[in-house]
């Protein structure tokens, strides 16, 4: 059962530009918070951004001002545009419910920053 579909990620530059997308299942999106997760190798996933329903957003301090995070609640939709990005970047991005996530995870998709 897919609750969640990420894409756009990919192989990129330091100081390059990705755009995130991920459709989300409607009875986990609407009305909830959303989120974009990342994991690294070796480390915990984390949440670098979220966004309410109504459009107000939160950033983790290491993506604040180069990362925005956008909903289109009309199709289940939810963006992240990545500009200025840096090797600590590099993970798999995961789409979910804000600050308390569903169980069950996308796949993700891998965003690697790299020379």
């Amino acid at each position: 059962q897919v609750q969640f579909m990420e894409s756009g990620g990919g192989l990129v530059q330091p100081g390059g530009s990705l755009r995130l997308s991920c459709l989300a299942s409607r009875n986990i999106f609407s009305g909830y918070d959303m989120a974009w997760y990342r994991q690294a190798p070796g480390k915990e996933r984390e949440m670098v951004a979220d966004i309410t329903n109504g459009g107000n957003t939160y950033y983790d301090d290491s993506v604040k001002g180069r990362f925005t995070i956008s909903r289109d609640n009309a199709k289940n939709m939810l963006y992240l545009q990545m500009n200025n990005l840096k090797p600590e970047d590099t993970a798999v991005y995961f789409c979910n419910r804000g600050w308390s996530p569903a169980p069950s995870w996308g796949q993700g998709t891998q965003v690697t920053v790299s020379s």
